[in-house]
This record gives C-alpha cells, structure tokens and sequence, in this order.
C-alpha cells in the first residue's frame, strides 16, 4: 500500500482531564500515515487523483480545534474518523497524538500520546428475523446499517424464508446477507450491529429463540477471531443453509480462510 505522510501538525487546543486543560490550549503534535493507491495520480499527474496533505490538515486541524476531549485516545480516533469519512480513496490511518505539555508532575519527558490505525475492510454480515413484520425489520436493519458512522452497505441479498434451526424458535425465518465496507474494529462492529438489534426490538431471553432481529458477523476482511465476544469466520455458517445460500449470492469469490474454500464450493447441507 502507497503511503502518505505528515509529521509534526502542531495545533494549539483544549483537551485534557483537568479543568484548566479545558479552559487554555495547550500545543498537540499530530502525525499520520495515510494508505491508498496512488497508481493513477502517479500516472496522470493529476492533483483531484491523489489524496491532498492540505484537506487532511484541514480536517485534522478542524476536529482538534472544534472539540474538546477528555481523553487524546478519542482525539486520535475522531481524527482518523473524519479523514475516512471525508476521503474515500484512503484505505488504512494511522493517526499518532502527542501531547508535549501534558500535566505530570514529577515527570520529565518530550511528549506522550497514543497512536490508532484503522483499515476498510469487506466484512459480510447474516440477518435474520421470525417475529412480527420480517421483511421490514430487515429492510429496517439495512437502513440502519447505512445511517452507521463506519459503515457502507455494498451489497445485498434476495431475502428467503427459512426454517428454525435449534429446536426452539417457533416461527419461519427471513434471512438475508449484507456485504458492507467498514472501518470499525470488529468489536466496535459488534456493538453497533447490537444496538441496531436492540433498537429493532431484540430481546435476549431465550437462546436460538424466535427474535425480531439477528446480525451476526460472518467474515470481517480474512481475519480469524477467537475471544470470548467475537468469533470470526463465524463457527456455525458452514452448517446453515439460511446463511450460506445468501452469502452465495453476493460472496461467491469469498475464499474463507478457516475452511481453505471459496463460499461458491462450499456444499449446503440439503
């Protein structure tokens, strides 16, 4: 991946803990490695084809100066939001706060800070609902989706109707698959794939019961997540005709890599 680079943006704002931080700025030192192609802005020599230092200085001065944070690790992520938010050939950030002034008594150091990195990533989501009107609340979880900080909706399936699967849900289900691109962390996606849930209705009573909404997480780019909230490609797509048949649909060339198959050779179970 090409990188751009700018060291040493040097902001005058307030954020910080402590009252005073919050009343009289302080110096932020900001550095960044921005990841895109540069192909055609190197072989046109076009200015509107690479990503311009001046905008991302702007956005970054922008959000430092129009804000003020408790913490500079929020800092460093509304900083590398808002470039991928306004910047879509950018496909990796890594965003470095430093803050040479920062309160320590006792401490004699150049500067602290954090640093954050975010990439796009093809993730494919499941969706599934077997209570009241299913179609709307997919419809509904789709919308959702694409009012999301983080994500954009690419694609998605036809929606079919399905069985129950685990012996306790009751009613037929309609089921759907979304691909989406997102620069949210994993588990940052599981929680907005969570309350998006919960704002549809989801209740978490009965396990495998009958339920407005469902999203599950099925591959996020080619990594592999084994934790105790995420597990990622998801343990059970493989057995599930309701998720598989979709993914098909959209994610045929998908090569998942805990089976070492593309989705399109991947059997269904009936």
């Amino acid at each position: 991946m090409d990188t751009v680079f700018i060291k040493g943006l040097k902001i005058d704002a307030c954020h910080g803990v402590n009252e005073d931080e919050k009343r009289f700025a302080q110096p932020f030192v900001i550095d960044m490695e921005i990841g895109y192609d540069m192909t055609e802005a190197a072989r046109s020599d076009a200015i509107e084809m690479a990503v311009s230092y001046s905008v991302v200085c702007k956005i970054i001065t922008d959000v430092v100066k129009s804000n003020k944070y408790n913490l500079i690790e929020t800092l460093a992520t509304e900083c590398a939001y808002a470039v991928l938010d306004r910047i879509p050939a950018v496909q990796t950030i890594t965003v470095t706060v430093g803050k040479p002034k920062a309160p320590i008594k006792g401490a004699i150091f150049e500067t602290v800070g954090v640093t954050r990195r975010f990439e796009r990533v093809t993730a494919y989501l499941a969706l599934g609902s077997s209570l009241g009107d299913r179609k709307a609340n997919l419809d509904m979880a789709v919308r959702k989706l694409t009012e999301t900080r983080g994500i954009k909706v690419k694609r998605r399936s036809t929606y079919i109707e399905s069985e129950p699967y685990g012996g306790v849900a009751k009613n037929k289900f309609f089921n759907a698959a979304v691909e989406i691109s997102t620069y949210l962390t994993p588990h940052t996606l599981l929680t907005e794939l969570n309350r998006i849930e919960a704002e549809c209705g989801r209740t978490r009573t009965v396990k495998w019961g009958d339920r407005t909404l469902d999203i599950d997480i099925i591959f996020y780019g080619n990594e592999v997540i084994r934790d105790a909230d995420l597990i990622v490609p998801h343990p059970e797509y493989m057995k599930r005709d309701f998720v598989l048949a979709p993914l098909k649909a959209i994610a045929g060339d998908y090569f998942c890599p805990v089976c070492n198959k593309r989705v399109r050779d991947i059997p269904l179970q009936k």
